[in-house]
Formats: structure tokens, C-alpha cells, sequence
């Protein structure tokens, strides 16, 4: 496919004043010693572009790889670690891929590319990622033994995050490395034919002195027409190599240089496209931070809520106790969600009444809520645990800081495009410079937030997921309280049917 794409380009070229055609009429023109000239720059264009076709396609075959086997592999093995399905059914799931096929189908390529490749740095890459292939085939088959000797559901999963997930991690950095020194080879071979040229260029200046006005005038004219377009394609290599993979040559010459600046226009294009996939793959690590921080927020409201129920039980109440016990265990299910990120606004809202339900018997002298969120948008979607730190801020540093009895209502409606939720409270409220504080607070990143973790944290998740335009946005006055709005994009709920049922 790739040899077929650049004859057509040949053909296109050839359409044009082709180097070879104003090299001949050079030759013609100034005979026998341009002729020898000739043949000299032909066969060095011809050795570059050979290379340079083999390093394109060997970095192309690499870039595939890079982009698609850690995906599939942790995928499939994920699935098969799960039970979704089986090391002898996996074939028959068309978005599965065997492992061994995938670690087969690497080993093969790979060994190819380590038998042709002569870059010395290229090939250290290659052999240390033969070397993971070989160990992450091992760990497969340990997972294989492992499952089909009953072996237990953690230790695959610890298996597979320690080993599988890890070394597929490693094969990936492998592939990136020797794309990053094939590309350096390729600046080598550029380099290399950038001196043939000069001193072919040298040569040509001293035959020139030699001959007519005319002559000269007619080989300055034909050899610009060559080493303009070179210029421009060099500079634009040094901007690649600086770092800036927008880089791109632009010649109009219709001639075997347009061709090359095609092809390097090919692969700086491929290259911004690797370098965003990397800065996707960071923004993912992100997310996950994200979601291993939100997770803290549960734990002290566990240990308060034990405590409570503890109490109750050494006080002989135990229908309050069962009570709480029921709600812990409705909040925690919903907070558990299958693994799921997304659930529905409806599983949501039995989420946070589960959890103020606890909090009322816990606070029962000060606090009082409602619920109003409307039916119509229960289907629709919302990260999960949106409104327990919201609530929580409101109760915490709202109601207990009025030291007096308090009111929280939660209320949600569909405004166009857009879900809007409300958290309010009568608690103690803001002044104007203490509101501002925590405004600015929560719009920092949360691991740099001094107050208002929570609040951050959700703010963060919602502008991650979702984009700058929603998040959250407070109004307080003191002595009155706060109001809390939540924006998200009004999204159906992928088991919004299941719910249904």
C-alpha cells in the first residue's frame, strides 16, 4: 500500500520539471563532467529515498503497534480475568483479540524489524522489548493456569495490574523509544544527503568558473530550482527537531524533493498524532488521580457512622442502629456502583438521601432536608458521588456552623441542554471576602486546594470529564447561607433501560 501511494506520487511529479530532466539538461549543456555529476547525485537520491522509505514503513509498523496492542491486550486479559469470557471462546468476540495471537503477531513483526534495523540505539530498544514480549507470554500463561486451576479472583486481578498491565506498559515505552531513534536516523540520512549535495553543489561552482557567462547563468538557474525546496525542507526537519511537530514543508517545486516533503509531512503528521496520544494517555492518568482522591472522602464519614451506630446499640437502640446499618449499606452500594464512573441522577439521588438519612440521626436536634429533584431527568447521567461532598460541605460547614437547627434542599430540573442541581443550606453563610477565597479554592487544581477539598474535587472531575463551561459555581450570604449550583451536560444514562426494568 505504501509503495503503491508513493509511485502514484512519482507519477504526479514526473508531470513537472523533474530533477532528473533539468540534471540532463545540465549534463547536455555543460558535457561530460556534469554528466559524471549526474549519475553521482542520481544513485545518492536514489540510496536516500530507499532508506528513507524503509525507516518510514518501519516506523509506521511501529507506530500501529503503539497505538492498538496495549489497548487490546489489557482489554482481552482484563475480560478473560473477569469471566466476560474464555481463553477458548475469546476468538468468537469480534472487539476481543486472543493474547497469544496479539503476542505472536508482535514477536513476528518485531524479530523482522530487529533483523533489518542497523541504528545501534534503535536495536537496543528492540531487543529489550523482545525481551518483555517473551516475559509478558509467561505472565499470560500464568494467568491461564491460574484460572483454569480455580484459582482466586484477586490474585488474577493482582496478576493482572502487577504483571500484564505493567509489562504491556513497558512494550509500549519499547516501540516509542525505537520510533524516537528511527526518527533521529532518518535526520542522519537527510544530513548525509544535504553534504552529497554540498559537494556536488562545490564541484558544479568549479566547472562553472571555466565556462561562459551563459553556461553559468543556466546552471545557477537549475540548481536553485533544486536547492530551494531542500532549504525549506531542512528547515522545517530543524523545526521537528526543536520540538515542534507542526512543523511542515511547503514545496510547490513538482518534483522528487515535493515528493519527500510529502512523505515528511506524512510522518510529522503521524508524530503530533503519537505526541497527543501520549498527552491523552497523561489527561487518563489524571482522571484516575482524581478518582483515587474522591475515594478519600468516604472513609471518615464510615468511621463517624460506626461510632454512631455503636452508640446507639450500647444505648438499647437498636431499631435505630438497624436503621442506620440499612442506609450505610444502601450508601455504600451506590458508592460501589459495579466500578461504574457514570451512574443515573435517580441512583444518585438514592445515594445522597441514604447518606442524609444516616446524617439526620446522627444530628437529629439540628438538622432537617428535602428532595426535589425533578422525575424527568433521572435517566440522564452524573459522575458518581457529585452531591455528597456538596452536602457534606453544607452540613459540616454550614448547618453546624449556625449552631442551630438547619435546613438542606437538594433540587435538579433540565434547563435546554444542561442538567442543573442545587445544593442549598440556611447555615451560617459567607462574608463577600471568605466566598471569593472559596471560589478561587475550588477552582484549583484539588491536590493544591487548602480548604474545600471536596468541593474542588468534584469541580475538577465535572470540568475533566466535561469541559470548562460546567462545574460549580456558590452563592452565600452570612447569616443567610449558601446555595451551591451543579452544571452538567444533560447526557442519557447508558443503564437508564436497566433502571427502567
Amino acid at each position: 500500500m505504501g509503495n503503491d501511494h508513493f509511485r502514484e506520487k512519482m507519477k504526479k511529479s514526473s508531470r513537472g520539471f523533474s530533477i532528473s530532466h533539468k540534471l540532463l539538461l545540465l549534463a547536455a549543456v555543460v558535457a561530460l563532467p556534469f554528466m559524471v555529476m549526474l549519475i553521482y547525485l542520481l544513485a545518492s537520491m536514489g540510496n536516500y529515498s530507499k532508506v528513507y522509505d524503509k525507516i518510514v514503513k518501519d516506523i509506521t509498523v511501529a507506530n500501529n503497534y503503539n497505538l492498538n496492542f496495549k489497548e487490546d491486550m489489557d482489554e482481552s486479559m482484563y475480560k478473560l480475568v473477569v469471566g466476560y469470557v474464555t481463553f477458548d471462546n475469546i476468538s468468537e468476540d469480534e472487539k476481543l483479540k486472543d493474547p497469544y495471537m496479539l503476542i505472536n503477531d508482535l514477536r513476528s513483526e518485531f524479530t523482522r524489524l530487529a533483523g533489518v534495523t542497523s541504528d545501534g540505539e534503535s536495536r537496543v530498544w528492540l531487543e529489550s522489548l523482545l525481551r518483555n514480549i517473551d516475559t509478558l507470554e509467561k505472565r499470560v500463561d500464568d494467568v491461564v493456569e491460574s484460572t483454569r486451576s480455580g484459582g482466586t479472583y484477586d490474585d488474577n486481578i493482582d496478576n493482572l495490574e502487577n504483571n500484564i498491565y505493567v509489562l504491556t506498559e513497558l512494550i509500549q515505552d519499547d516501540i516509542q523509544y525505537y520510533i524516537y531513534y528511527q526518527t533521529q536516523s532518518m535526520e542522519e540520512v537527510t544530513d548525509d544527503l544535504n553534504e552529497q549535495i554540498s559537494t556536488f553543489m562545490v564541484a558544479c561552482v568549479l566547472v562553472f568558473a571555466v565556462l561562459v557567462v551563459g553556461v553559468t547563468i543556466a546552471a545557477v538557474f537549475i540548481t536553485s530550482g533544486i536547492i530551494r525546496p531542500l532549504k525549506e525542507l531542512n528547515s522545517a526537519t530543524e523545526k521537528l527537531a526543536k520540538g515542534d511537530f507542526a512543523a511542515r514543508a511547503e514545496v510547490n517545486s513538482r518534483d522528487e524533493i515535493a515528493v519527500l516533503a510529502e512523505g515528511f509531512n506524512d510522518m510529522a503528521g503521524n508524530m503530533q498524532a503519537m505526541i497527543g496520544k501520549i498527552k491523552e494517555d497523561e489527561q487518563k492518568i489524571r482522571k484516575a488521580d482524581l478518582r483515587l482522591l474522591q475515594e478519600q472522602i468516604n472513609p471518615h464519614f464510615l468511621y463517624n457512622t460506626l461510632d454512631t451506630i455503636v452508640w446507639q446499640i450500647e444505648g438499647n437502640e437498636p431499631e435505630q442502629a438497624v436503621s442506620m446499618v440499612v442506609s450505610l449499606s444502601n450508601f455504600f452500594r451506590q458508592v460501589l456502583s459495579k466500578g461504574k464512573e457514570f451512574i443515573s441522577i435517580r441512583e444518585e439521588e438514592q445515594h445522597i438521601r441514604s447518606y442524609l438519612e444516616i446524617q439526620e440521626i446522627r444530628y437529629h436536634d439540628i438538622l432537617e432536608y428535602s428532595i426535589q429533584i425533578d422525575p424527568a431527568i433521572y435517566n440522564y447521567q452524573i459522575l458518581k458521588l457529585t452531591l455528597q461532598p456538596v452536602v457534606e460541605n453544607a452540613l459540616y460547614h454550614g448547618i453546624k456552623r449556625k449552631r442551630a437547627k438547619g435546613y438542606i434542599h437538594i433540587s435538579g430540573e433540565k434547563r435546554g441542554g444542561d442538567i442543573l442541581l442545587f445544593v442549598g443550606d440556611n447555615g451560617a453563610g459567607m462574608e463577600k471576602d471568605e466566598l471569593e477565597q472559596l471560589r478561587r479554592e475550588i477552582g484549583r487544581p484539588c491536590k493544591e486546594t487548602e480548604r474545600g477539598f471536596g468541593l474542588a474535587n468534584v469541580n475538577e472531575r465535572i470540568r475533566m470529564y466535561f469541559g470548562e463551561k460546567y462545574g460549580l459555581s456558590i452563592s452565600s450570604e452570612k447569616g443567610e447561607g449558601t446555595i451551591v449550583e451543579i452544571r452538567i451536560p444533560a447526557v442519557f444514562s447508558d443503564g437508564a433501560a436497566e433502571t427502567e426494568g
